[in-house]
């Protein structure tokens, strides 16, 4: 595994943010309680599926007091075509009364408070603060994480210890990198066949020069 120096780490920092100025989620949401419901939705489950899903689930649940009053098994009806729908559907139930019994409808803005909610993470956390408040923090995915590591950006075994090697390296504009990164994974550093021609960062690829 490669490791970067300062100089390689300010050029790729450099190209994400000139290739992805205005990356943000592809997530559908219209305010904090539709993102949280949609970032517990995609743990394992594509943006686009979510999607599909959260339009009649909002229709019916058009807040987090509704969402707090529903059976779990009418949710598993409407997010079944999702992966892991029934455990999501118990952690979307719990999580909507524990807002509302524990917070009174207001959900939390802070990190540390929302990885309390049932179906909610570390990574599902900090992708909420990234994109709802624009926080300066790093968020590891499955993409962030595929990346990071064929730039030689990290060697970490696990999505945290990544996020912590990532976030030591970038420091600032991590916001920005997190969704950069993702997006970047998603359409040409994908987990089968790359497009390694559309690659803007292909000399610093570890996996390119491994072959």
């Amino acid at each position: 595994m490669l490791i970067r120096t300062p100089k390689e780490v300010k050029e790729i920092k450099k190209r994400f943010l000139t290739h992805y100025p205005n990356a943000k989620t592809e997530l559908n949401y219209s305010d904090l309680y539709q993102l949280l419901v949609a970032v517990i939705l995609s743990a394992q489950c594509t943006d686009k599926r979510v999607n599909l899903i959260t339009p009649k689930l909002f229709q019916k649940y058009p807040t987090i007091f509704d969402l707090a009053k529903a059976e779990v098994k009418d949710v598993e009806e409407l997010i079944k075509s999702c992966t892991y729908f029934s455990n999501k559907a118990k952690h979307l139930v719990n999580m909507a009364k524990m807002v509302v019994e524990e917070y009174k409808g207001e959900i939390p803005k802070d990190e540390k408070e929302l990885v309390k909610l049932p179906g909610v993470g570390k990574k599902s956390a900090n992708v909420v603060m990234i994109e709802y408040f624009g926080k300066n923090l790093m968020a590891v995915d499955t993409h962030v994480f595929r990346v990071s590591h064929r730039l030689g950006l990290s060697s970490a075994k696990t999505p945290d210890k990544t996020q912590q090697e990532l976030t030591t390296l970038f420091k600032t504009d991590l916001n920005k990198l997190h969704h950069a990164m993702v997006l970047f994974g998603r359409y040409i550093c994908t987990a089968k066949e790359p497009k390694c021609k559309n690659c803007f960062l292909k000399e610093f690829c570890v996996k390119e020069r491994d072959t």
